[in-house]
């Protein structure tokens, strides 16, 4: 039976939080190779599609992006092609078979500016939540550095809030890292809404 069509609301300039997870919450991460191989597919296919990457964080069993979609029509395209050309990489290098992605990915329209940041901040907040680390900086495979620490990522272009954070790198940094670094009493009910 074909599927369904998506009833997403997607259009130009719209920004989106995307997650997707492996199938049964299994690990699609399984070593570093495999998120570096990740990222370059996603740097790669950022550049034939017009979207925009502001966070994102890569967990073992699932991802999150918050981006902006220049193109309506690019979204989809963006996230098959990025999904795909994963699956091959990942059943070539692990002799793996089968499905490696639990269905279609899920995107949330982000309407209102207020939610941009509080949105990057629960993305980027995965690995303190699943207790892999206990200084955020010390995770390598979100967007969390490249605002915290200035540190170089490919990938993002800045969220548009950022430079509402203060008048020097310095003060936005600093004022990012606290922001994303007090915690909120609501995130358990996120990831259950995300099934994370």
């Amino acid at each position: 039976m074909p599927r369904k069509p998506r009833r997403d609301t997607v259009y130009d300039n719209s920004v989106h939080h995307v997650v997707q997870r492996g199938l049964n919450r299994f690990k699609v991460f399984r070593e570093p190779q495999d998120y570096e191989k990740f990222k370059l597919l996603t740097y790669r296919y950022l550049k034939e599609y017009s979207i925009l990457i502001y966070n994102y964080c890569l967990m073992s069993n699932h991802i999150h992006f918050l981006i902006c979609v220049k193109e309506q029509a690019h979204l989809a395209r963006f996230m098959k092609a990025l999904f795909l050309a994963y699956s091959s990489y990942y059943r070539h290098t692990y002799k793996y078979v089968g499905y490696l992605w639990q269905g279609r990915y899920k995107n949330f329209v982000i309407e209102k500016d207020s939610y941009l940041l509080e949105c990057a901040r629960y993305i980027e907040r995965n690995p303190l939540r699943a207790k892999i680390v206990e200084n955020l900086s010390d995770y390598p495979w979100s967007s969390f550095n490249f605002y915290s620490k200035n540190a170089k990522d490919s990938l993002i272009t800045p969220n548009p809030l950022y430079e509402t954070l203060g008048k020097t790198p310095k003060e936005r940094q600093r004022n990012y890292s606290d922001y994303v670094l007090t915690p909120r009493p609501y995130e358990q009910a996120l990831d259950d809404i995300f099934r994370i």
